[in-house]
């Protein structure tokens, strides 16, 4: 079948095989001559099929050597229509993997059920006997909780009532003003089930309990601080409160893992299908993104990930809150102040001149495998297509800035 990308507002219906897999061997190209230092060599993602999850796979594989588990929820392929870009990008991530002698394995299932947690155990103790790092980056809009059966539903709002809120409307390159309610007491305790700390806790404890977390072994949760203009629906909204219960449980489990960890990661602002569908994002980063291009200070994931296990990881500085920080070039002075003024003065009609609206869609294209250079999509592909070790993919040059 012809494979197109079918966008409704921040998701893809659809999504490419062999797109994703060009993008994979990309990323894996650009970490052929990166090795880490003191790298973990056991590594569980939780989140691990794209995003900083994912990152987080390819740089302490390829660059450190570590045999990886990653946990996701995806969707399979069938004869007419494809699988979720999470599903190629497990499947490409494991081929390459163990083309390179790498130990890789993936479990697809809701990551918040006792089942999935289970069955990880299980292959924990039969291929890998313990952990030494354990990266949460999961991101979901809802959450069944195993132990009340209830499901709980997040929502994106603030904590008092919003107005004058600027947006853009990524379908059309409209910049909006929109109102947004306060959320109420059900809606912020929903949200903080869904984005707080509780099944990153749930997660060490279980490993824990199976005495599968090696002496010393650390624990990550990715994390977004936010800035000014994203402050109404992020420090001062329901996300932030999700965030502040996500500390607690830092600092919980800091007081039983002994010689290891437990810390916050807050991580730059980057397209994903999760940091789309928040209100102001798309229209803060196609704003954020040329001003820390001019300034020599942008990076993808990618770089993220590699400044955190490089640089970050091994001074161990965290901020007041305990926090690693990665997103000090984000929020330099400088480059929060342009984005400010841009953000003051950018109209629909002023659009292009202050925001790259065509680089936010083009790298949420990239989420699910199309605009990937060197890939022909006016060629038909079964949706059920998966990279194999000896089949070739695409080459073309890096999709990522070199670090700032």
């Amino acid at each position: 079948m012809l494979i197109k990308p079918r966008m409704r507002g921040f998701i893809c219906t659809t999504a490419h095989p062999v797109g994703s897999a060009a993008l994979m061997r990309q990323a894996v190209d650009r970490l052929a001559d990166v090795r880490l230092s003191r790298a973990p060599r056991r590594v569980l993602v939780i989140g691990g099929s794209s995003g900083y999850g994912l990152a987080t796979r390819l740089v302490t594989a390829f660059a450190g050597g570590a045999a990886t588990i990653g946990v996701s929820h995806e969707r399979p392929p069938t004869d007419d229509r494809t699988a979720s870009a999470g599903w190629y990008n497990n499947r490409s991530f494991e081929v390459l993997a163990r083309g390179r002698g790498l130990v890789a394995a993936t479990l697809e299932g809701d990551a918040f059920s006792d089942e999935v947690k289970a069955q990880t155990v299980d292959l924990i103790v039969r291929d890998f006997g313990q952990v030494d790092l354990l990266v949460y980056s999961l991101a979901a809009p809802s959450r069944r909780d195993p132990r009340t059966g209830l499901t709980h539903y997040s929502s994106i709002l603030p904590l008092r009532p919003c107005s004058d809120l600027k947006a853009l409307d990524v379908d059309t390159g409209a910049i909006t003003v929109a109102s947004l309610p306060a959320a109420t007491q059900v809606q912020l305790d929903d949200t903080v089930a869904v984005m707080g700390g509780g099944d990153w806790s749930r997660w060490v404890e279980t490993l824990a309990a199976h005495d599968l977390l090696s002496p010393g072994c650390r624990t990550l949760h990715y994390t977004y601080v936010g800035s000014p203009p994203t402050a109404p629906i992020y420090a001062d909204g329901t996300i932030g409160r999700a965030k502040a219960d996500t500390a607690l449980a830092a600092r919980r489990m800091n007081d039983v893992l002994g010689e290891g960890f437990a810390r916050l990661v807050a991580l730059k602002a980057i397209v994903t299908q999760a940091s789309s569908a928040i209100p102001l994002m798309p229209l803060y980063w196609s704003l954020l993104a040329p001003v820390m291009t001019r300034l020599g200070l942008q990076e993808g994931a990618l770089e993220q990930i590699l400044r955190l296990f490089e640089q970050v990881i091994p001074g161990g500085e965290v901020d007041g809150e305990g926090r690693l920080r990665l997103d000090d070039r984000e929020l330099r002075d400088d480059v929060q102040a342009e984005v400010a003024r841009r953000w003051s003065l950018v109209t629909t009609e002023s659009l292009a001149q202050y925001a790259d609206w065509p680089g936010f869609r083009a790298e949420q294209l990239r989420l699910f495998g199309f605009d990937a250079p060197g890939v022909d999509y006016a060629r038909e592909v079964d949706p059920r297509w998966t990279l194999q070790a000896a089949e070739p993919v695409p080459s073309a040059p890096a999709l990522w800035p070199s670090p700032g």
